[in-house]
């Protein structure tokens, strides 16, 4: 075997791990700790209910503020230990004197847009309850989520939990709802058993908890506050822990250029994450935790959409040197390539044509996440990037 065939290899097993291996992995780790009973569920104190702090950094909200306060009043936790904090930096569609007419909702509000960092980190100073538990202002909650959220934390070693993203799914999606359901479907498994485990490796910003005392100002120019606030928690020693019966439901995004605006500023935040956060590649330091965040999320930020703009070319090469013959596996790796991109080509031609063929939008939403990485990681050299979030139109 010579080089270019152990980097084709090399590159096709981390491209697997990344996306399908590391799962397989989770799977038989998390099946032999049961067999071998080494899954320990916490019970902890059923007296725990503690006063909690539904917090919202909103920026021009007023088509959602009705519906999600009510949403917040309706959830089934004693009503007397629920505080509502939002803030709502920069807004000038109404949405703060919306807010200021519900009863017991704590309005704090600054003409100067700073951001939703600037007003999570102003916000957070009136936050006095020993639970705060953070969601978007779009988002709708479910009913059990708050007591749901607060099971978990009965255990003294959960600093974090982290709730489910859940995507509202029309009759006839388009390639973003889709892909983006099936891949949160996938990820929230992941997130099940990386919890099982040991700690989930970021909370998803639509829905996550923490204790408040763990709190740690984030700066100014963080794009991914959700991510880094989770998982300095899980620094500091504790879990992060995920409940899929916690969730906030959204629609997808009204399409794949939507969609991919948002994914270009995930990307990007990962990139910055993975700089901000590089004592966690320690796995001497961190362990398990260390090994799960690289596996889940630093390969697919950085090595992996590099590995997967260069193996087709050295798989060309390779399946060329073998004469194209059917019978060779470079030449069947070569052309299984070629009809998944070409299935992702057709993907876009339909999405553009407002044809629904679900199977044909997964490829293209898989496309679409690696083609964010490069446009994130170029965004994120540029330091172009605003923090002020621009909300992707839903559909």
């Amino acid at each position: 075997m010579n080089t270019i065939e152990i980097l084709f290899w090399i590159a096709l097993f981390i491209i697997f791990y990344s996306y399908l291996g590391y799962g397989i992995l989770l799977f038989i780790i998390v099946k032999l700790r049961r067999i071998l009973g080494l899954k320990k569920v916490f019970i902890g104190n059923d007296d725990y209910e503690p006063d909690v702090t539904l917090f919202v950094a909103a920026y021009n909200e007023k088509d959602y503020v009705d519906e999600k306060v009510m949403n917040s009043y309706s959830l089934n936790y004693p009503k007397d230990k629920v505080k509502q904090v939002w803030v709502t930096d920069g807004s000038d569609d109404g949405t703060p004197d919306l807010l200021r007419k519900y009863k017991g909702v704590e309005v704090y509000h600054e003409d100067a847009r700073g951001g939703k960092i600037g007003a999570m980190n102003r916000g957070m100073q009136f936050v006095k309850t020993p639970i705060v538990i953070f969601s978007d202002g779009n988002t709708n909650l479910g009913k059990e989520s708050i007591q749901e959220i607060v099971n978990l934390f009965k255990n003294p070693k959960v600093g974090c939990v982290s709730g489910e993203k859940r995507i509202y799914q029309k009759g006839a999606d388009a390639a973003a709802g889709a892909g983006e359901g099936l891949y949160w479907i996938y990820e929230s498994t992941l997130k099940k058993w990386d919890a099982e485990w040991y700690s989930v490796v970021g909370a998803a910003g639509e829905l996550f908890a923490i204790r408040t005392e763990l709190w740690q100002e984030v700066e100014k120019d963080t794009l991914l506050d959700d991510f880094i606030i989770s998982l300095r928690v899980a620094m500091s020693g504790y879990t992060i822990q995920y409940n899929p019966n916690a969730y906030a439901i959204e629609t997808a995004s009204a399409n794949v250029k939507e969609e991919l605006k948002r994914k270009v500023r995930i990307s990007a935040g990962g990139i910055q994450s993975v700089v901000r956060l590089f004592p966690l590649l320690n796995p001497f330091k961190y362990g398990r935790l260390s090994f799960q965040y690289i596996s889940h999320r630093v390969l697919r930020w950085t090595l992996t959409p590099l590995l997967l703009l260069l193996i087709l070319p050295i798989n060309f090469v390779l399946a060329y040197n073998s004469g194209m013959n059917l019978e060779n596996i470079y030449t069947l790796l070569f052309y299984g390539q070629l009809i998944f991109y070409s299935a992702a080509l057709i993907g876009w031609f339909l999405e553009n044509r407002k044809i629904k063929i679900k199977v044909l939008f997964v490829p293209y939403y898989f496309f679409i996440m690696n083609l964010s990485v490069y446009l994130g990681f170029r965004r994120y050299m540029k330091g172009n990037q605003s923090v002020k979030w621009e909300r992707a139109k839903r559909g």
